[in-house]
Formats: C-alpha cells, structure tokens, sequence
C-alpha cells in the first residue's frame, strides 16, 4: 500500500527542511497557517527571511514537481509572506525571498531535491 498525499507531503517537507538545516538555513516556523494559505517553511538564512513552498512528488510522469506551483498558488504565497510579516514586525526589517524545493521522491527513501531560489515574485 503506498503513502497517501499527505504523507508524501509530509515527508518532502522533512526532507527539506533537513536540507535547509544543511544549509546553514535556521528554521523558525513550519505549516504556518494563514488567511492565504499555508507557508510550508519560515527560514531565515543571515538576514534574510525565507519562505519556503515545497512540493512533492514520486514521479516525474506529469513533469518536474515545481510545474504544479499555478499563478494562483504564487499569489497566496505572496499574500501569506505579507501576513506573517505582519503579524511578526520583529522580522519586518529582514530582506525576505520566496523559495520553491522540489522533491522527487524514488521508490525508496530517497529523493533529489532542487532548492529554487527567489522563485515567486511580488
């Protein structure tokens, strides 16, 4: 039987929040719930503040997992980076990024992971 939607997702998120920790990324917040939309990651590395999308996928069948990310889904993150900063004015002074990790998951447990830096705009 294989891992539902939620466990991949759950499981790419570990792996990249393990790979941000490799990183020298600190992680501050993770699943972070806003009236947008979730932040999967809240990073910062340095003096900046990162927030982080991930996705997830076991094949590339449907092409690479960062092709799923729709214009609608930047414009929550957009809106979601924006709220938590309001609600955090201790971090307003930080320059801040949107970043996208994709991770292919292959049948076992391990992965390929692509870190895109300043993926999403505002």
């Amino acid at each position: 039987m294989g891992l539902s939607r939620k466990e991949i997702g759950r499981w790419g998120e570990e792996r990249a929040a393990a790979y941000l920790g490799r990183k020298q990324y600190q992680i501050l917040a993770r699943n972070v719930r806003t009236e947008h939309g979730e932040i999967d990651i809240v990073a910062r590395h340095g003096q900046t503040l990162v927030f982080v999308e991930v996705k997830t996928r076991t094949s590339d069948k449907f092409g690479p997992p960062e092709n799923s990310i729709t214009a609608q889904k930047q414009a929550h993150m957009i809106h979601s980076a924006d709220a938590f900063l309001l609600e955090h004015p201790e971090l307003e002074a930080l320059e801040w990024r949107i970043d996208v990790i994709a991770v292919l998951k292959d049948s076992g447990e391990r992965e390929k992971i692509d870190h895109f830096e300043n993926a999403i705009h505002g």
